[in-house]
């Protein structure tokens, strides 16, 4: 890959990503590279007056920390053609990012220029809030994008009632889900915030959506996983006692009124992922972050 201008975006709180993205403006200069470093809390104007002008337009985004610093990067990019090379500094489990012995070593630079390295392809959501319209005309109030997933849960802080939600899938009536909210989930999203809440592990290549709802009142109500051509309704049942509101990605976006609706499908635009050939499998990330397997070694003994 051609590189003349990177994006490097690091996480904002953290010290240690300060640091790294010194070290790789460092290593971009060395190469006559030009870069624009960010922290990851940047504002909306603040990337504009970069992105907007297509002379300036990087060629990739390098983001450092763990898979929140990216997540919130992607979403913040999301109407930018931009691959996104992650490289985990400080972060937690790192889904999706790239160890951080490719920056420090400086091999980075080089698997870029070579170009040994995929681009992932992975799907988004779209989430638009409508108001509940009239003479078959709707308002949006508001439309996110998310990676990972969106999710309703009970406004309140102070004591955790439990809400009702009704869910249409294509235009029909499904479920009304009564419990502690409900996750609408990506492939990508299927190890975060959904497996915690007893989902199922979807590969990311396979296109889906994964439903499934958070601690339910029914033995009944269990995860099912969709087509992502499908068309997703959310309703706050108007007997529910509590307000609901809408998170996209482990972030608060808008409380959900009695009068307002969401509708959820496919996203517009995927979001590019740099993975770099010599990085570990899915297979294996799963094995390492998630302590996925037994004690092979006493069902596979050696003659």
């Amino acid at each position: 890959m051609k590189l003349s201008l990177v994006l490097i975006i690091y996480r904002s709180d953290s010290s240690i990503a300060k640091k790294a993205s010194k070290f790789c403006e460092e290593v971009l200069k060395d190469k006559n590279i030009k870069s624009i470093r960010l922290e990851s809390d940047f504002n909306k104007d603040e990337i504009e007056k970069y992105l907007f002008n297509s002379e300036f337009q990087p060629n990739i985004g390098i983001v450092l920390g763990g898979d929140g610093t990216f997540l919130k990067c992607a979403n913040a990019l999301a109407d930018y053609d931009i691959p996104l090379l992650s490289i985990n500094i400080g972060g937690n489990l790192g889904f999706l990012t790239q160890e951080k012995d490719f920056l420090f070593d400086k091999s980075f630079i080089e698997i870029l220029e070579k170009e040994e390295y995929i681009i992932d392809f992975r799907n988004r959501l779209n989430c638009n809030i409508y108001t509940s319209w009239t003479n078959h005309e709707k308002k949006i109030i508001k439309s996110y994008d998310a990676l990972n997933d969106f999710y309703f849960k009970s406004v309140e802080e102070d004591f955790s009632p439990t809400n009702q939600i009704q869910i249409e899938i294509d235009n029909e009536k499904v479920n009304e889900y009564k419990g502690d909210g409900l996750i609408i989930s990506t492939s990508t999203g299927s190890t975060a915030y959904s497996m915690a809440a007893g989902g199922p592990i979807v590969h990311p290549s396979v296109d889906a959506m994964i439903i499934n709802p958070i601690c339910p009142m029914s033995l009944a109500s269990r995860p099912i996983v969709i087509p992502n051509t499908s068309k997703v309704i959310i309703k706050p049942v108007k007997k529910s006692k509590g307000a609901i509101k809408l998170w996209r990605d482990g972030s608060k976006c808008m409380t959900i009124k009695e009068t307002y609706y969401c509708e959820i499908k496919k996203g517009n635009s995927p979001c590019k992922i740099i993975k770099f050939k010599q990085s570990a499998n899915y297979y294996n990330t799963l094995i390492k972050k998630l302590d996925w397997k037994g004690d092979l070694s006493l069902k596979n003994p050696k003659n």
